[in-house]
């Protein structure tokens, strides 16, 4: 295993014949076994396994066909284990039987071929690259049948015609072993024009070259519109009605078809496409729907219900905050989720979505004077904030991840100042979702000045009742909180919004584990129809509502990928992705090397002292090892990731060195080469929300004495079994007190006789600042789900 792209590959990808052969080697009853392979994982704190969990997986034995060695496989390699930490683990236990399953394949394939939309005429090119221990040949496939004279790693069809449209794959072989490669698939589409573009022209471009078109049907007709963009990888749909998106297959397929038509099928219609992180839309068209029995086949007009104007948002703007990483009080493991999982559903309902995680006071502060510079007339305006948090006189404050302990209420952002500072710019919805305790700060009894205008617009969703507190499930892995565990299930729901809270608030009733604790409480001024759902429909003020969207878009630039080569032949790709707006992943990857260097590796070093970088936690063979969990799925294999957090404060450009190591087979010491690259300023940080306060508009609206913030003492306590709840806070209610052994840092404290299984998100008083935690992937059973969307297969487990 001397390759490091072959160690890099989590367990949980193994190939099916791999995984079989090594569990029936691990299975067998000796000392050499799972067990001892179970007790080894269980002193290495990156995947450690649990007693219970060395039960659960023992108990396999009991089951037909069952296999103790396949759990406890699985549990590593959600937790991050790759092959090569697999092979260093066997070669301890010297289990040679195990390691003959697990030995290096004779063939590597370097770089797959990609799927790809393409017009027409064009010239069509697929790339298979591959290495093996002697020389390779390639033959590729369409489906199953050959394609001929197709023997070298390009296939090259020139020009393609509609009938190459298709699936292929490529076979790799190298003596008596091959590999294939993964599917690509070629969606050519008949287009008159080329629309300027060139043969060569499709890498990394998304262009719409075929739109959808109007048109007047019957009652009981059926509905075909087709669109089509070009573009590499190849394009993915997404077809919306009246700026809803439409929740069925065929809605996310080129062709939309709707085999009998209803009344309720009229509207516009326009589908948003997507390549990576590049997205447009097509035209929208009007599908109009005439009912043949009022009006007989010939009927020329559609009679709707004009009188009411149904709502619409001139822009949907998010401003999504959740703190975590506090410094002086409990760190709390859920915004990271939450946050995550209401940015996808909230840019399906085509919100503009900021989305921000652990910031300091003078972050939130100009982090929300941003967000109020996106709005203006009729635009739908969404706060969601998830951290600690605490209620006084009605006014809700947000506690930020550099408040003393204990904190003032001068060092918090009362979310009724920004409500005032929103209706300001006569939004036409203003959405708080405020997923934090409620709990009085009997400290501070300075009643806060804000006077607020009387509009029919405002809605508060509070995750829990006044002087309650907000709860986050504790798990081995990533889960949500109690309010968004529920919320998401229900958000891109056509309903209005105060109706889809309460259906969440009915939901969020029924759950065990918080109920009688924790209850979603509803505040609204509401008086019209309106949903988060509401189409998007651009004001007269296009010209400010240009500059408002070109100010979002400025803080979600990403660097574009390049390619670096290097005086010794070899050529690396520097990718990035964003896993939040202040969030930036780095991968780099080996494209090519030359043939006498044996070993070839890239990673990055020397970035901004600004960001606080562990040098331990970067260039890592997987996403997992460096923190990057909710992104795992979508980035590529095969590369050493980075992850820059808290990009916030960068005050100068990114700029880093990429060092490639290598060795030849001449020689023994390994060789560098360096070049350095400057990205900019990317994604949030060229807001510079690192400045103090620029504005203090925020501030200035909530004049607050520096009064001290303690937790108070609760209330009486129902009793509940025991492993349901236990609140982050100092509670000097509870009788025995013990450090708290699932929270984050082991600051709090819970009573032994009471609930181990919830954290609340309320300050602490404790004056030790808690540790970093160490957050492993959850278990699943269906490995599935794990390389689709991770953050879909979050569940609470709880036995």
């Amino acid at each position: 295993m001397s390759d490091s792209s072959d160690r890099s590959l989590n367990l949980n990808f193994l190939k099916e014949p791999v995984l079989r052969k090594l569990c029936e080697a691990l299975d067998k009853t000796n000392s050499k076994g799972w067990r001892k392979l179970g007790e080894m994982v269980g002193n290495d704190r990156r995947f450690r396994v649990s007693s219970d969990e060395m039960e659960m997986c023992s108990l396999k034995v009991l089951e037909l066909e069952g296999s103790p060695s396949r759990v406890l496989l699985r549990l590593m390699g959600d937790r991050g284990c790759t092959l090569g930490h697999l092979v260093d683990l066997l070669q301890t236990m010297g289990h040679t039987e195990a390691l003959q399953c697990v030995k290096p394949p004779g063939i590597q394939i370097l770089i797959q071929p990609q799927s790809v939309a393409i017009i027409v005429g064009h010239n069509l090119r697929l790339s298979c690259y591959a290495v093996g221990k002697a020389g390779v040949q390639f033959q590729w496939f369409k489906t199953k049948e050959e394609v001929h004279n197709s023997s070298s790693p390009d296939l090259v069809i020139s020009p393609v015609q509609l009938t190459d449209a298709g699936f292929y794959i490529c076979r790799v072989n190298c003596g008596d072993s091959f590999e294939f490669s993964q599917w690509a698939q070629v969606d050519v589409l008949n287009v008159a024009t080329s629309y300027g573009l060139g043969s060569h022209s499709l890498e990394g471009r998304l262009k719409v070259v075929i739109q959808p078109q109007g048109q007047r049907l019957l009652v009981g007709d059926s509905l075909q519109l087709e669109c089509g963009a070009v573009g590499r990888p190849i394009p993915r749909y997404q077809w919306h009605r009246n700026g809803v998106p439409l929740h069925f297959p065929e809605a996310s397929k080129r062709r939309l078809t709707i085999p009998y038509l209803l009344l309720e099928h009229h509207g516009k219609y326009r589908c948003e496409i997507c390549i990576n992180n590049e997205r447009t839309w097509t035209n929208e068209v009007d599908i109009l729907v005439d009912d043949v029995f009022a009006f007989g086949a010939g009927a020329s007009e559609l009679i709707l219900n004009s009188n009411q104007e149904p709502p619409y948002a001139t822009d949907k703007v998010a401003l999504l905050i959740g703190n975590l990483s506090y410094r002086n009080h409990p760190q709390l493991k859920a915004p990271m989720v939450d946050v995550y999982d209401l940015t996808n559903l909230l840019r399906q309902l085509n919100f503009k979505v900021v989305s921000l995680l652990d910031l300091t006071e003078s972050e939130m502060r100009n982090a929300v004077d941003e967000f109020l510079l996106l709005l203006h007339k009729g635009v739908y305006g969404l706060l969601y904030y998830a951290g600690h948090g605490y209620e006084n006189y009605g006014n809700s404050f947000m506690v930020p991840v550099d408040a003393p302990n204990p904190y003032h209420s001068a060092n918090c952002l009362c979310v009724q100042s920004i409500l005032k500072l929103m209706q300001e710019k006569e939004t036409g919805l203003n959405v708080f979702l405020l997923d934090m305790c409620r709990k009085r700060n009997i400290h501070d009894d300075t009643t806060p000045n804000i006077l607020l205008r009387v509009t029919a617009n405002i809605v508060f969703g509070y995750a829990t009742c006044q002087d309650a507190e907000a709860f986050e499930l504790s798990s081995s892995g990533f889960t949500n909180g109690v309010f968004v565990k529920f919320l998401k299930k229900r958000l891109l729901e056509d309903e209005k919004i105060t109706v889809l809270l309460d259906r969440v608030a009915e939901d969020m009733g029924q759950f065990d584990a918080t109920k009688g604790k924790q209850a979603l409480e509803i505040r609204s001024s509401l008086s019209e129809r309106r949903a988060l759902t509401d189409p998007v429909l651009p004001g007269d003020s296009s010209d400010m509502a240009l500059a408002h969207n070109r100010q979002w878009a400025k803080a979600h630039e990403l660097p574009e990928s390049m390619s670096l080569d290097f005086d010794c032949g070899a050529q690396i790709k520097l990718g990035f992705a964003a896993e939040f707006s202040n969030v930036l992943v780095i991968y780099t990857h080996i494209v090519k090397k030359p043939e006498d260097m044996f070993f070839c590796q890239a990673h990055v070093t020397n970035f901004s002292p600004d960001l606080d970088i562990d040098p331990k936690e970067m260039n890592r063979e997987t996403p997992e090892e460096t923190g990057i969990y909710l992104l795992s799925s979508s980035l590529p294999q095969h590369c050493l990731y980075t992850r820059l957090s808290s990009l916030q404060k960068l005050r100068d450009q990114l700029g880093f060195t990429v060092c490639l190591q290598g060795s030849f087979k001449a020689m023994d010491e390994l060789v560098d080469w360096t070049t350095d690259v400057n990205i900019g300023k990317p994604l949030i940080a060229k807001l510079d929300l690192y400045r103090t306060m620029r504005r203090n508009s925020c501030l200035q609206t909530c004049p607050m004495p520096h009064s001290p913030c303690h937790s108070p003492r609760a209330e009486h306590l129902h009793h509940h079994p025991q492993g349901l709840l236990s609140p982050h806070c100092s509670s000097p209610y509870l009788d025995v007190c013990e450090p708290l052994q699932g929270a984050v840092g082991g600051s709090g404290c819970v009573s032994s006789t009471l609930y181990d299984n919830c954290f609340s998100r309320y300050g602490c008083t404790s004056s030790d600042p808690p540790g970093r935690a160490s957050i492993p992937i959850e278990t699943t059973d269906d490995i599935n789900e794990l390389q689709t969307v991770f953050i879909n297969s979050l569940q609470f487990h709880h036995q």
